[in-house]
């Protein structure tokens, strides 16, 4: 699906191994996937992959300069130190703290804002709670179209539809991918990579139809 694994340095490298809460994480996000695999095994990666924006944050990179996260950079490097170290609880805590104190002050648009309600969908699917992860990237991708960023607001979706395949019930996956694929149809309607990328939306509609197979087999017609 496009992720970029983290990967352990060699032994003798020079570099100190990972702490073991890293490795937990990382085999977290894999097992993640592997499910998503597993339960979609159509899928196709698209141009824009999910959680990049976060991932780059946590690895060390920053794609909106320092300048302008300076006054939330405090946290927010915090919050990737616990990612890192695999002390997701820590992380999912400190986000939710960052989050609530500076949207007030700065306001939902600002680019700290955004970068820690990014961090928090991120975290949540590191934690294995697809559903919230799904929601928190749906909300993001919808102030993003309403602020003309289609490039972000399709990763935002990219990102949600990556952990809607992470959800295992079927009933809840119909619940949840017919408010993704109002958003995604919504941002596809306007030019940008959603519109030149369909395939993937239909791959979407797909998978709804196979979860609405599993529902019925199991739970009688949703």
């Amino acid at each position: 699906m496009g992720h970029r694994e983290h990967k352990r340095e060699p032994q003798g490298a020079g570099h100190p191994h990972p702490e073991p809460g890293a490795q937990t994480a990382v085999l977290s996000h894999l097992h993640l996937l592997a499910l998503a695999s597993e339960a979609d095994p159509g899928h196709r990666p698209a141009p824009v992959r999910e959680f990049a924006v976060a991932e780059t944050v946590v690895e060390g990179g920053e794609a909106d300069g320092a300048a302008v996260l300076s006054p939330l950079a405090e946290p927010i490097t915090r919050i990737n130190e616990a990612i890192r170290a695999g002390r997701i609880a820590e992380a999912a805590e400190l986000a939710e703290t960052a989050t609530d104190q500076a949207a007030p002050m700065f306001g939902e648009e600002h680019p700290g804002v955004l970068r820690l309600r990014e961090l928090t969908a991120y975290i949540a699917y590191l934690a294995g709670d697809p559903l919230r992860s799904c929601r928190l990237s749906l909300a993001l991708a919808r102030l993003r179209h309403r602020l003309r960023d289609p490039l972000a607001a399709y990763g935002h979706v990219q990102s949600a539809a990556a952990a809607w395949r992470a959800v295992r019930d079927p009933l809840q996956g119909l619940r949840l991918g017919r408010e993704l694929l109002g958003v995604w149809a919504e941002i596809a309607a306007d030019e940008g990579p959603a519109a030149d990328d369909i395939e993937q939306l239909q791959s979407a509609h797909a998978r709804m139809g196979r979860l609405a197979e599993r529902a019925r087999a199991l739970h009688g017609t949703p």
